[in-house]
């Protein structure tokens, strides 16, 4: 398949890279991880002021440059490559995401416009101890309460929420724990009366919150979608958010193979560099096929996008597979030809591993997306 970039993409790509080269390289990062906010606010207003990034994935119309998946996935991949911690995927690709899918949302344009001006960063909190990658499965309750509802439950590992200004939360409104029927949406300030927070680092220098609910009352317009049917729009969003995260990968897996093969070029054992040696050539070489069959994987699920549910699905699980093999694949590759010291905090490659193994099972590992494009093929063949 010949998939070209527009002019307009790939200034946005060269844009961006040159941004992030310039002013969020390793060291500036690994002291901002260090810092008690563990992000750079400047960064993402520069990231809505000066690079206008924020609104490349929105339409004319909302108030954007008139991109879509395809920007986003250029974005990622840049990202990705530079290790930005920054909630691009949380705010823009899922909070951006609801906003675009929910129809007959009324405050959907005014959350589209401060986002994309930098005003609003967005926390999904939808995973629950129970529940894996079920997303219908819910212990997490909103019951009406006059125009309103009033939230009670339980968020684990909510990404980005110690960062956000807003979380978008999935509740059942009805129905039992684990049917398809009866999944809400809403969105909500942070400092909402009844939220509390349990803040921590994750182990890819990211920052996440268990999230609790208690008698959290919220208006009639903070529902996003119909009541009791929001499964579908969650599974929307969640497949353009999990082929976001592949194009994430695509920069990640890209520094782990180049920084491997540098490395493999300097490294002297016997008087030669240990790239000299045939099987090491062999491994870098399996390295550079898994890379590259991620991209074409990784290309084909955001073509797949904007075709029916099932057809999405598939593609997208289909391009997580290959992305989880690979991050797994490369990433101890990389480490095991560093030798001990990729491991350590000075070395870059370390932390590209360790996002490398949070992505294989972000948003669904591979036995899980493995089973999910097995179900759908049976499925569609049926």
């Amino acid at each position: 398949m010949d998939f070209s970039f527009t002019e307009e993409q790939s200034m946005l790509r060269d844009t961006l890279a040159s941004y992030l080269a310039d002013t969020y390289d390793f060291d500036k990062r690994r002291a901002a991880l260090k810092t008690d906010a563990g992000w750079r606010p400047e960064v993402w207003k520069a990231f809505a002021e000066e690079l206008g990034i924020l609104g490349a994935a929105f339409s004319e119309a909302q108030g954007g440059l008139g991109g879509g998946v395809i920007e986003n996935m250029v974005i990622m991949e840049e990202l990705g490559k530079a290790l930005v911690v920054e909630p691009y995927l949380e705010t823009v690709v899922i909070g951006g995401g609801f906003a675009k899918h929910a129809k007959g949302w009324d405050w959907a344009d005014g959350v589209i416009g401060r986002i994309i001006s930098g005003e609003m960063l967005c926390a999904f909190a939808y995973a629950e101890p129970q529940g894996r990658y079920n997303w219908a499965d819910l212990k997490t309750t909103a019951k009406k309460d006059g125009d309103g509802y009033v939230i009670n439950g339980a968020k684990a590992v909510v990404v980005g929420a110690p960062w956000a200004t807003h979380l978008i939360v999935t509740a059942r409104t009805g129905g039992g724990q684990r049917e398809a029927q009866g999944v809400s949406v809403f969105i909500l300030d942070r400092n909402t009366k009844g939220v509390s927070y349990r803040d921590y680092p994750t182990v890819d220098g990211r920052r996440a919150s268990e999230v609790t609910f208690e008698n959290v009352s919220v208006p009639a317009g903070a529902l996003i979608g119909a009541e009791g049917q929001g499964l579908a729009l969650v599974e929307q969003v969640m497949d353009e958010a999990t082929a976001a995260l592949c194009g994430e990968a695509l920069g990640v897996l890209s520094r782990l193979h180049q920084g491997t093969l540098d490395y493999t070029k300097e490294r002297k054992q016997f008087g030669q560099p240990i790239s000299q040696f045939q099987v090491l050539q062999h491994r870098m070489v399996d390295m550079f096929i898994q890379v590259e069959q991620s991209i074409s994987m990784t290309y084909m699920a955001h073509v797949h996008l904007d075709e029916d549910a099932a057809a999405r699905a598939k593609a997208v699980s289909a391009a997580k597979v290959q992305i989880g093999k690979a991050c797994k694949f490369v990433g101890q590759n990389a480490i095991q030809l560093h030798g001990g010291m990729g491991m350590t905090d000075e070395m870059a490659i370390g932390h590209y591993f360790k996002r490398a193994t949070m992505i294989e099972s972000q948003f669904g590992a591979t036995d899980h997306h493995l089973a999910r494009y097995e179900g759908l093929s049976f499925k569609t063949a049926a």
